[in-house]
């Protein structure tokens, strides 16, 4: 018998027609132990089924008499709600078929249980509906007309946030050690790490993520991962596999500084900074100069990539983009990061 993938039990919104908008998952559980897995595979189906109340608090129940408590938090928390719950038994990793699946995904990588780039979302899209996500939940867009309408006839005000297929991350995961300026700038599946502040004008989209601790103030795109201590100054870049349709993954190692208003297309190893205004693409012609301040080369952007100690000017004489030694590693303000 294959080891089970994932476990989660959920609560789902469904709209009027029946339509699954989305499922809360408070406890995923991946690749549960071996305990757990008998008792998993004994009372619920692989895939997505439904289980009544009464049978998540059996379930909680067996499973903490196998000694799989973690299993069993996510079956205790929902078991008083007086609403069939949803249950989910995953044997592989595979493409997503249901929504119940997209969300348990994006939620593993918002508990910090799977790092981005690591899970199969192919499907995803096709799975997520779009939803109107609102002040009173989430609502089918189809029916957001008829429920502004119901909320002032009984003098209600439903507000309307966003119309998307991803809902903010800190309705659904509220990760520990980190602080959050504009919730709506998080989407569920991004991953922030222990120790990362994203302030106003910082975005992290799904499956992308800062390792922490970190500052962000700039775009963390879709599959970017940006490394320990790194700085993303305010309204600064990253290019992710959806701009463009791409497939080449940028990742920002350690130590480094994306300045305000810059961006980068290639990845970056330790110690790296590219200073402010200055946006570098795979394509971005770039002198090469030593130590001496001697042009070794001419070189594409994606000649460097994922190299480390890079420091990208450009050189208010010449205009060229030049890339040198960086000689100063980058240090996040300790009094900023220590109180998260």
């Amino acid at each position: 018998m294959s080891e089970l993938f994932g476990f989660g039990v959920g609560h789902s919104t469904q709209s009027r027609a029946g339509k699954t908008l989305e499922v809360y998952f408070p406890a995923p559980v991946k690749h549960p132990s071996g305990a757990a897995q008998r008792v998993i595979r004994e009372h619920v189906s692989v895939g997505v089924s439904s289980l009544s109340p009464a049978s998540a608090a059996k379930l909680a129940g067996n499973l903490i008499d196998a000694g799989a408590a973690d299993a069993a938090r996510g079956c205790s928390l929902l078991a008083e709600i007086d609403k069939p719950l949803t249950a989910l038994v995953l044997e592989n990793d595979e493409a997503i078929r249901s929504t119940a699946e997209a969300y348990f995904k994006l939620q593993l990588l918002s508990h910090r249980l799977s790092l981005p780039n690591t899970l199969n979302l192919e499907g995803i899209f096709a799975q997520l509906p779009n939803v109107a996500w609102t002040s009173e939940g989430a609502i089918g867009v189809d029916e957001i007309e008829a429920a502004l309408i119901s909320a002032r006839r009984t003098g209600r005000q439903l507000t309307v946030h966003c119309l998307d297929k991803f809902p903010r991350m800190t309705d659904y995961v509220i990760p520990t050690g980190v602080r959050i300026a504009d919730a709506s700038r998080i989407r569920l599946g991004a991953y922030l790490g222990e120790g990362t502040t994203v302030m106003h004008e910082g975005f992290v989209n799904f499956n992308a993520g800062a390792i922490g601790p970190n500052m962000v103030e700039g775009r963390i795109s879709q599959g970017v991962i940006v490394g320990e201590h790194t700085d993303l100054g305010g309204s600064s870049s990253t290019m992710g596999t959806l701009s463009g349709g791409g497939n080449i993954k940028v990742s920002i190692g350690r130590y480094c500084l994306i300045g305000a208003n810059a961006g980068t297309g290639i990845s970056l190893g330790d110690r790296c900074t590219i200073e402010a205004g200055l946006y570098i693409t795979s394509g971005t012609v770039v002198d090469v100069i030593d130590e001496d301040g001697n042009r070794v080369r001419t070189a594409k952007a994606r000649e460097l990539s994922g190299l480390s100690d890079m420091l990208f000017i450009r050189n208010s004489r010449t205009s060229k983009v030049e890339c040198r030694t960086n000689r100063a590693a980058i240090k996040l303000n300790e009094q900023l990061h220590a109180h998260n």
